[in-house]
């Protein structure tokens, strides 16, 4: 069997204007947070040590540890909250549907019997208290006319909900069963978080106003403010407090992060200002945080988590980072083939070392969406939705000496012939184009609708797959292309070629779910059966031996065969990624690389001992 070797996550979802609320857990240093419909479970003591839950059926919102560690609560945007274990595969507990609209808050009681969650919903329910086994109510929460933005449990009895919403307003209601007590409306804006402190006597709530206020965690009177004075000049998105509840942590709109001492009396002073490293763009917001132990975690509206000592501050962060999209396709630099290149369709180049994680995004100077992307030694080609072919130079984290190669129509298929990287064949939905270098030197009309292409390694040849299902195989003169044979074996259109790195076969995929194994010099089938999938075949990858091929899915699963055996002899990785495979590559023999709908990277053991 497979074994999964290692996770480069995804990064936090994140919308403009809007804060994130990330958790985590003080007894193991993991922390939570949402992509899509994946809730992402990750150690900032070991960021390869990352496991995925992808059971919500509609994009996941916000997830919390359970007090005792044994358990996460997660929402979503239908108002549905799931429990399950942190273990034994995640079994689920319960499930509820708590509001009719998008849960945007939620957090335990501190003996671990309740759960108060807050968002949208029809009329005037924004906020829902439940007992966590049966989903029984446990009060009553009016006094809010818009979404509610954050909820907290007082940790300490006697028990207090608090809420903040989009009308301005901060409730606290007493209980249990809880029941409004009073309202405060000291702020301007939208309240976007609020936070009890761990020792239970202080309440904290941030704004869009640049304003945090504080109050009597019993009472619910205002005490005091965070101080104006070097205070934020931009919207507040989140508050967290330190363990011994003698420090707060906010982020802002303005792109610092922000560490205040608490008096006793209750008013706030700045102690330190953290800046995360970025371009100073706006994707260097920061819209989430969190103070868990000695880590001090920031998130930015670009997805970068940054991971400050709360012991030296003054210590540069732990820079984690990665895709926020669909990875549509994966390449390995010739070069060094533990660095691994993944590009997702928003346009974003992300460089991974194999096990050390992410070492870096590639700037690209037209950051336009990618839909085709090959790599080899320092060299990237990429193709946009504009008809566009980039060719572009690595040095070291930035990309230089960009070239752009308009090909007339938008590309379909795009991939180097890697022992001649300067020779590039490009497909487009009537034709190819042969490029070397920069320069246009062959543009074919090939009459019928093309699908997907490649180009031998020596650039020799090349196939060219149809909507029809045939395969179309050229070999290259100089600039010219002259068909040699047509292959008929898919009854699909055809989605995907490649040859082996031996160049001594090829093999090609359908919409059909098969994929063929074929001999390069008689064009015989040579594995056929291929029809193990229930969906579209997206990718194909020879592992660098050519002894093993493996195709990914739209139906989430990975299937390497063994070129000698039979196809029924297959290694099938299921649930490989949530929403579909959509690229693979193999860094070694024995380590397979695969991306997908879940924005993630990972990398799996699979060794021909695997086939029993």
């Amino acid at each position: 069997m497979a074994e999964l070797g290692e996770t480069f996550a995804c990064v936090p979802s994140t919308e403009r204007g809007r804060g994130i609320l990330i958790s985590g857990d003080p007894k193991s240093n993991k922390i939570l947070y949402c992509n899509g419909r994946s809730v992402i479970i990750l150690s900032l003591d070991n960021p390869l040590d990352v496991a995925i839950y992808g059971e919500h059926a509609y994009q996941a919102t916000v997830a919390r540890f359970s007090p005792n560690s044994e358990w996460i609560a997660s929402a979503d945007v239908s108002g549905t909250v799931r429990i399950w274990g942190t273990r034994n595969d995640f079994v689920l507990k319960k499930e509820f549907r708590v509001l009719s609209g998008r849960i945007d808050d939620l957090q335990w009681s501190p003996d671990g019997m309740r759960i108060v969650a807050s968002g949208d919903g029809k009329g005037k329910s924004f906020v829902r208290a439940f007992m966590w086994d049966s989903g029984t109510n446990v009060g009553e929460f009016d006094g809010h006319s818009k979404r509610v933005l954050s909820c907290a449990f007082k940790p300490t009895r006697p028990f207090r909900i608090a809420t903040c919403a989009e009308d301005f307003l901060v409730n606290f209601y007493e209980g249990p069963p809880f029941k409004f007590k009073l309202s405060h409306r000291d702020h301007s804006n939208f309240v976007n978080c609020i936070r009890f402190s761990p020792d239970g006597t202080k309440l904290i709530s941030v704004s869009s106003d640049k304003k945090g206020i504080l109050y009597d965690a019993k009472t619910g009177e205002k005490i005091g403010e965070l101080s104006s004075e070097d205070g934020h000049k931009g919207s507040i998105y989140a508050v967290s407090w330190s363990s011994d509840s003698k420090k707060v942590l906010t982020v802002s709109a303005d792109k610092t992060a922000k560490i205040w001492d608490i008096s006793e009396d209750g008013s706030g002073t700045v102690s330190k200002t953290l800046t995360s490293p970025g371009s100073g763009g706006v994707e260097d917001m920061l819209v989430g945080c969190l103070w868990l132990n000695d880590h001090i975690v920031t998130v930015s509206l670009g997805g970068t988590i940054s991971v400050f000592s709360a012991i030296d501050m003054d210590k540069s962060p732990r820079l984690l980072s990665g895709h926020m999209k669909n990875i549509t396709s994966l390449s390995v630099l010739q070069n060094d083939p533990k660095i691994i290149l993944s590009a997702s369709y928003d346009g974003l180049i992300v460089k991974w070392i194999q096990g050390i994680g992410y070492a870096g995004k590639l700037e690209r100077k037209e950051n336009s969406q990618i839909k085709c992307f090959a790599a080899h030694g320092d060299e990237i080609l990429s193709s946009a939705y504009d008809n566009k072919v980039q060719r572009v130079r690595l040095a070291v984290d930035q990309c230089i000496d960009s070239h752009i190669i308009d090909v007339g129509s938008q590309p379909q298929d795009l991939s180097l012939a890697l022992h001649c990287p300067e020779l590039a064949l490009v497909s487009t939905d009537s034709g190819v184009v042969l490029v070397r270098g920069t320069n246009i030197v062959s543009n074919v009309n090939l009459g019928f609708p093309v699908t997907a292409s490649t180009i031998a390694p020596d650039g020799s040849e090349a196939i060219v797959g149809g909507q029809d299902g045939k395969l179309h195989v050229y070999s290259i003169i100089g600039d010219n292309l002259t068909e040699e044979a047509v292959l008929e074996k898919h009854r699909g259109a055809i989605t995907v070629i490649r040859y082996s790195p031996d160049l001594s076969m090829f093999a090609s995929a359908d919409v059909n779910r098969e994929a063929v194994v074929w001999d390069t010099v008689t064009r015989e089938v040579k594995l056929k059966n291929m029809l193990y999938h229930t969906a579209r075949i997206n990718c194909v990858a020879w592992s660098p031996d050519s002894c093993m091929v493996a195709t990914g899915s739209l139906d989430t699963c990975v299937i390497v065969y063994k070129v000698d055996k039979p196809a029924s002899s297959r290694l099938t990785i299921k649930g490989a990624h949530l929403g579909g495979v959509y690229g693979l590559v193999y860094t070694d023999d024995s380590s397979l690389v695969s991306s997908g709908e879940d924005a993630c990277v990972r990398v799996w053991k699979v060794s021909l001992n695997s086939f029993s």
